[in-house]
């Protein structure tokens, strides 16, 4: 519970979408369609990132949209 708490924080947020670029970056480099289908499983975790959602807060039974904070 307390990784899911953490991923909706915005530091949760940033872990997420440098998670999902370095797993579109390995995708690409390393080439064919292999590398191409691991890149196109990496814009999953892109847009939930980029939309502020967590994807695994429902198997939790959390919050699925992530805390803003307000300075």
């Amino acid at each position: 519970m307390r990784f899911v708490r953490f991923m909706n924080t915005t530091a949760g947020r940033a872990v997420r979408v440098i998670a999902a670029l370095a797993i579109i970056v390995g995708g690409l480099v390393s080439g064919g369609i292999a590398g191409w289908v691991v890149a196109a499983v990496g814009l999953v975790p892109l847009a939930a990132g980029i939309a502020n959602v967590c994807l695994l807060a429902r198997l939790f039974h959390a919050p699925v949209r992530g805390v803003v904070l307000s300075s």
